[in-house]
């Protein structure tokens, strides 16, 4: 095949690259193009379904996991050719998901047209040369090589956790776990083990840590002390007539949003429903309102009700939330509400020096391990990826103030330290929550990939960023091509 004239390279092979390239490959019309997929480790997985010792499950049932919103069952129907009794509201294992992901992207570059090509190139990129006129993209890896596109786009995945406070001491010690994804630790028979945090992370790792050692005991700390409650096989009955009571809801406020989601709440379980329905109205709604509300309020909310929101609407598979219930049940997993001083050595043990929730004295905790489970840092501000310091550097991105990831225009576009919005480098991931707040499941995350690939592929018809993508729309551009 002759070198294809366009070529947009993508940066990340996880959910968001993958969805990206899929959606490229499928909507890609008569003009010859290359699709180069860069990472450091297997396409198609990333951190999220790598394959593991442990069987992680996913968090959301297999009906509402699908990669495409123009076949809502496509990943139910792969999994049952697996698992021939699988049903839409189970949870199962990530790394099955993996697998869906690389036949889905295997099914996609198959079925593209003959003079348009897909480059899976494995490796680190650690910089970007980009111009402000226009002209051509260099993407530098690690190693040396270098990558030419016209369009990039970052799919960088979850950042790392942000440091714990006053861990200076345990630095360089096989005993701090900072990131427990890239080295996830099995539990030693007998240890006692501190886990800072109590989300999503916590309830991953605890398992599988427990899973090797059934001896060794957990304590894990967080500001407020709260564990994700189940998920359940609800039904949305309720939601539509719900959503323009929030929507009108002006002036907007968090005080007034928040009476509004607990009114709705307790109303939807009067009628039978579920207060997780409530919740999925909100998300559904949450770049929209997330628009609408001032700094301040924003502020209010990160400050106040975050971390209310985030266990509400990050739920665990049941599965996993009955697993965590047994270990607390057998005083192998110890949940506390308080914030974390800082840590010393001594006789090779860690003392945590840390205050309960609501206490002004200080307590101690002697445990043999610590690992930081508190979940990413989207505060492109304190990130330490070299790739990220350099776009920030040369001006060619600019973190949000909040500290919620990276500011950008339509369709993920980056906005660079002059205001003005590329036409060549874009960004989608979890850092899109700068602007839409819901930004890091497979629902939101593939409706921006599907926008992203037409506006790429047809960038004089601009479709407005936060239109939805309609499925019959989707599946005219797949028989076209």
């Amino acid at each position: 095949m002759p070198y294809a004239h366009r070529t947009i390279v993508v940066v990340g092979a996880g959910f968001s690259g993958t969805a990206v390239a899929i959606n490229l490959l499928r909507l890609a019309g008569d003009e010859p193009l290359r699709i180069v997929l860069v990472d450091r480790a297997r396409v198609a997985r990333g951190a999220a379904y790598a394959r593991s010792e442990y069987p992680h499950l996913l968090n959301v049932p297999a009906g509402r996991m699908s990669a495409t919103s123009a076949e809502p069952a496509e990943f139910l129907a792969f999994l049952r050719r697996r698992l021939p009794g699988a049903s839409a509201d189970d949870f199962v294992p990530r790394e099955l998901y993996g697998d869906y992901l690389e036949s889905v992207l295997r099914t996609a570059e198959l079925a593209s047209p003959p003079h348009v090509r897909l480059d899976r190139v494995h490796g680190r990129v650690s910089f970007i040369e980009s111009a402000r006129e226009a002209s051509p993209v260099h993407v530098h890896l690690a190693d040396g090589r270098r990558l030419t596109g016209d369009e990039v786009v970052l799919a960088l995945g979850n950042p790392a956790p942000a440091r714990l406070p006053g861990v200076e001491a345990l630095w360089g010690s096989s005993r701090y776990i900072e990131d427990p994804w890239i080295a996830p630790p099995a539990f030693r028979p007998g240890e006692t083990v501190l886990v800072v945090g109590t989300g999503l992370t916590m309830a991953d790792i605890v398992l599988a840590g427990a899973s090797a050692s059934a001896s060794a005991v957990v304590h894990a700390i967080s500001r407020h002390g709260l564990l994700p409650p189940s998920q359940t096989a609800f039904r949305p009955r309720h939601i539509e007539s719900a959503a323009p009571a929030l929507l009108r809801s002006v002036p907007l406020s968090m005080r007034r949003l928040f009476r509004l989601v607990r009114a709705l709440s307790e109303d939807m379980e009067r009628r039978g429903g579920d207060w997780r329905e409530a919740i999925t109205l909100v998300r559904n709604v949450a770049p929209t309102l997330w628009r609408r509300l001032p700094a301040s309020e924003r502020r209010r909310f990160l400050r106040h009700a975050r971390c209310y929101w985030d266990i509400h609407r990050h739920r665990l598979a049941d599965r996993t939330a009955a697993a965590l219930d047994e270990l607390r049940r057998k005083s192998k997993l110890h949940v506390h509400a308080g914030r974390i001083a800082g840590f010393g050595v001594a006789g090779g043990r860690i003392r945590v020096d840390w205050r309960m929730r609501g206490e002004e004295r200080m307590s101690t905790l002697w445990v043999d391990r610590v690992i930081n489970c508190t979940g990413p840092d989207y505060d492109a501000r304190r990130t330490r990826d070299p790739l990220l310091r350099g776009l920030l550097s040369q001006g060619l991105a600019v973190a949000d103030t909040l500290g919620l990831g990276l500011r950008t225009g339509s369709h993920g576009a980056l906005i660079d330290a002059r205001g003005s919005v590329s036409d060549r480098l874009y960004y989608l991931g979890p850092m899109l929550r700068a602007d839409h707040w819901e930004t890091t499941a497979v629902q939101e995350l593939r409706g921006y990939a599907e926008r992203l690939a037409l506006h790429l592929l047809a960038p004089r018809r601009v479709q407005p960023a936060d239109e939805p993508l309609k499925p019959e729309r989707l599946l005219a551009h797949e028989a076209r091509g």
